[in-house]
């Protein structure tokens, strides 16, 4: 009779329940750096463009121009700003919630950057003007047009956010699983980040 290969000592089962350290280190690591990438950018856009005209950059195709928007992308929402601080929060539960059986690095960087981007924005709901909630986000951003005429003015929290989304899709459509297994075309999954040593394949009768 055969039995089980056991799992090395100190880690856990393929697709089991606990997260990998590694993971979510990274995961916490990407959403740092895209949070401290926004706010450095938001406080030098500040500083440099206040009340001065956009400035041109690669010849027309990015402008840098200060504007502050109390809705989503095109200014929706702009009347009801105070949701979209509840609908990130929301979002960030859900990381959190995520990151509790994560064990794909790929995925970790996919929730790091929405993490990191959704963080961004919400310093600014919470803490700029015109009040707690009703902040207005502060982007930099124009493409093609001074004044986000082609394509809405956005900040590198936008870009973070829009990265990590792609790259989620991306990994949905090649069948990478969040706990660390990849889904084959007949429904399989098989274990994409954790190689078995030959020792963990050696049958015992």
């Amino acid at each position: 009779m055969t039995a089980a290969p056991s799992a090395e000592p100190g880690r856990s089962e393929p697709g089991g329940g606990k997260p990998r350290p590694r993971a979510v280190a990274i995961l916490a690591g990407v959403a740092l750096v895209a949070l401290l990438a926004d706010l450095v950018t938001k406080h030098l856009a500040l500083a440099a463009l206040t009340d001065r005209e956009p400035v041109r950059l690669l010849g027309g195709l990015v402008y840098l121009s200060l504007t502050r928007n109390s809705g989503a992308a095109w200014s929706i929402g702009s009347d009801h700003t105070w949701i979209f601080p509840l609908i990130t929060i929301g979002v960030v539960g859900w990381i959190v919630w995520m990151a509790l059986r994560l064990r794909s690095l790929p995925w970790a960087i996919s929730l790091g950057l929405v993490l990191g981007g959704a963080l961004g924005n919400l310093v600014d709901r919470i803490f700029r003007a015109p009040s707690p909630f009703h902040g207005h986000v502060v982007d930099m951003i124009s493409l093609f047009d001074p004044y986000g005429q082609v394509w809405p003015v956005f900040n590198l929290a936008d870009s973070s956010l829009v990265c990590g989304v792609l790259l989620a899709v991306l990994l949905e459509l090649t069948g990478r699983q969040r706990d660390g297994r990849r889904a084959g075309r007949n429904g399989d999954t098989s274990d994409a980040d954790v190689t078995t040593t030959t020792a963990d394949q050696r049958e015992r009768a």
